[in-house]
């Protein structure tokens, strides 16, 4: 039996709404949340990041500029968590950064993904070794370089006789799927919150809809959600992965244009597309009599997203995480601190079934304090 390790683990999603920190203990394979933070993101630096994400013109000074202040901010996050759990940061062996990405590209000639939030910055300022970098060496074994997550998830969720499938509602949706057999799938199913949160910005200055009131006011538009649902990304087979790139307001602004619909109505319409392209994906893995999804991430806090998927899979038993003893909101901090774990001792991290590498790997370049 192994030592019992304690790593900090940093997530800052496609939603940009703040950076999420988690103090994990992990001895083999038990994986124990000590305590956790969340670190909101300054205004200012969130707009420029999403400037970047959204594909709009940048230069490198901004780049660089950004990458420095965000190691700075999961810096200062990660002391914080230190801090608020009153625990000697000597203790901890690695800090598992997964940074801010502001673009994916798997696919075509030259696949590349960017991550921001300069690691040695984040050794340095907290003086404990760092752990970031993890999608690019999958990619460079042929990999879409995520999700990355199912790999954990295979680690933490026990499978009977009936299929387990991990939802993940963030910024975008992907699954983890947990067959009887052993086999895990995962992929990115579509959007999560990213379009909603959205729409609300633009349209009430609201960083999301909060309890679903705005979209509990307005119906689904049948064409404009068969619009939505003709988005070619959809129809790829896995693996697959997606982000801001793609599912961004100039993509909702497309198919919208020469319409005069409802702002509530278009928020209750995105909601549905969100639901649709998760379940339809989902229903494709009912194995057993008693299938079980199960949701963390933001999205887990919409109530008509989760009343939608729980009708739209009306044979499978949904619940969030939580009811299994994991936190829906700290999952994938949860996830990079196990992470950085497998990186440290050398131990492979991917899933060449899910990512499409062309083999196992330990993921994660390590940046020491020292």
């Amino acid at each position: 039996m192994s030592e019992r390790e304690l790593y900090i683990g940093i997530m800052s999603g496609t939603s940009l709404d703040g950076v999420d920190t988690a103090l994990v203990a992990i001895q083999d394979d038990k994986i124990e949340l000590i305590d956790h933070d969340f670190f909101p993101f300054p205004s200012e630096l969130k707009s420029r990041v999403l400037n970047i994400c959204i594909g709009q013109a940048t230069h490198l000074p901004e780049i660089g500029e950004i990458d420095h202040e965000l190691g700075h901010l999961f810096a200062d996050a990660a002391l914080a968590l230190v801090e608020k759990s009153n625990i000697d940061k000597q203790q901890i062996r690695a800090i598992g950064s997964h940074g801010q990405t502001v673009f994916h590209q798997p696919n075509g000639a030259k696949p590349f993904t960017m991550q921001l939030a300069d690691s040695n910055i984040i050794a340095a300022k907290t003086g404990i070794t760092t752990v970031a970098d993890f999608r690019r060496k999958d990619m460079a074994l042929g990999g879409q370089g995520a999700p990355l997550v199912p790999a954990f998830h295979h680690t933490i969720f026990q499978v009977k006789d009936s299929s387990v499938v991990v939802l993940n509602i963030g910024g975008i949706s992907n699954i983890s799927v947990l067959k009887p057999n052993g086999e895990v799938v995962g992929y990115d199913t579509g959007p999560g919150n990213m379009l909603m949160d959205a729409w609300c910005q633009v349209n009430w200055n609201e960083g999301y809809d909060k309890d679903a009131t705005r979209a509990k006011q307005g119906k689904v538009l049948p064409e404009l959600l068969s619009r939505f649902c003709h988005e070619p990304y959809l129809s790829e087979p896995a693996p697959k992965s997606t982000g801001r790139e793609l599912f961004n307001m100039p993509w909702l602004e497309q198919h919208l244009q020469n319409t005069h619909y409802s702002p509530e109505d278009v928020l209750r319409t995105l909601c549905e597309f969100t639901a649709v392209t998760i379940c339809e994906e989902v229903a494709k893995f009912a194995i057993g009599s008693q299938p079980e999804l199960l949701v963390c991430g933001g999205g887990a806090q919409n109530p008509l997203l989760m009343e939608r998927i729980q009708s739209l899979l009306p044979n499978w038993g949904v619940a969030p995480t939580i009811s299994k003893g994991v936190d829906s909101d700290y999952m994938e901090a949860i996830a990079f601190a196990w992470l950085a774990q497998r990186r440290m001792h050398n131990l492979p991290s991917n899933l060449p079934a899910v990512t499409g590498a062309s083999r196992l790997a330990s993921l994660g370049v390590v940046y020491f304090s020292n």
